[in-house]
């Protein structure tokens, strides 16, 4: 193959290329790339268990006919607010359990909204607002976490500006690997779409930009039907300051991340 990956992402410029290895980028294989929370999905039958944030929505279940319970993850109900019109088949009743500080919600029979909706306001000062779906005639239980708690931000990484050239790509390197802020970087995450060259699939995820330096986070698939060697050379092309590939030996169908650091501009 003839082509460079390079072409799709910078210009040519004096090669300055090394490799950065670590067993922790080569461990990454074929990793698919998400941004946010994913969140699995959770049978009708089983107790919920939902991740939130601060002044965010929690959209749950809640029992038609029996107890619903719903309890916080290292935290206690302290208020809950809601609307009491005082008309048979508008309001539902919510009873705080002081020991734990869970609230239990009752649905009388003659309620006649498909939903209910109220404010928590939590012992940390956290406030969730409530859309609970009714529906079932068993008890149901709903665990609620904070997902800043649960999955606090990575502290950004910073680049020595007195390091070496090959250390504060090092440092990008790893940033990007654990998608994590680099101090004086814009975090781009806009996926472009994925472009075919030759036996693959490229795709860039996410770029870091600086006035000196932009890392590139790309997806690649063997598009082919028969496995492919990817070299780096391949994959950075000239004027790269930095490359590595988690899986350079892609089966057909297989895909893998390539983390690039060139020059800003490129």
């Amino acid at each position: 193959m003839t082509f460079s990956v390079s072409t799709l992402c910078f210009a040519s410029g004096a090669p300055l290329l090394f490799r950065i290895d670590s067993h922790l980028l080569r461990g990454l294989g074929a990793a698919l790339f998400t941004v946010g929370f994913v969140m699995a999905a959770t049978p009708a039958f089983a107790d919920e268990n939902i991740l939130a944030v601060d002044n965010g929505e929690v959209r749950c279940r809640a029992s038609k006919a029996d107890l619903t319970r719903i309890s916080l993850k290292d935290d206690r109900f302290v208020s809950v607010s809601r609307v009491q019109t005082g008309v048979e088949g508008q309001d539902f009743s919510i009873v705080h359990e002081p020991t734990r500080g869970d609230i239990y919600i009752s649905v009388p029979e003659a309620y006649s909204k498909p939903n209910i909706s109220f404010f928590g306001t939590t012992q940390k000062g956290l406030v969730y607002k409530f859309d609970c779906q009714i529906g079932g005639d068993s008890a149901v239980q709903v665990f609620v976490g904070n997902a800043d708690i649960e999955n606090p931000s990575a502290k950004p990484e910073v680049l020595t500006a007195s390091g070496s050239l090959q250390d504060r790509a090092v440092g990008l390197v790893r940033a990007m690997f654990e998608q994590r802020p680099v101090t004086g970087f814009e975090i781009r995450d806009a996926a472009r779409a994925p472009v075919n060259v030759g036996d693959m699939k490229v795709q860039l995820i996410t770029e870091y930009r600086s006035p000196t330096m932009t890392g590139k986070v790309l997806r690649i698939e063997n598009a082919s039907s028969s496995p492919i060697a990817l070299r780096e050379e391949l994959i950075a092309g000239d004027g790269a300051i930095a490359v590595t590939i988690s899986n350079p030996n892609l089966a057909s169908g297989q895909a893998t991340a390539a983390y690039v650091v060139v020059p800003a501009g490129r």
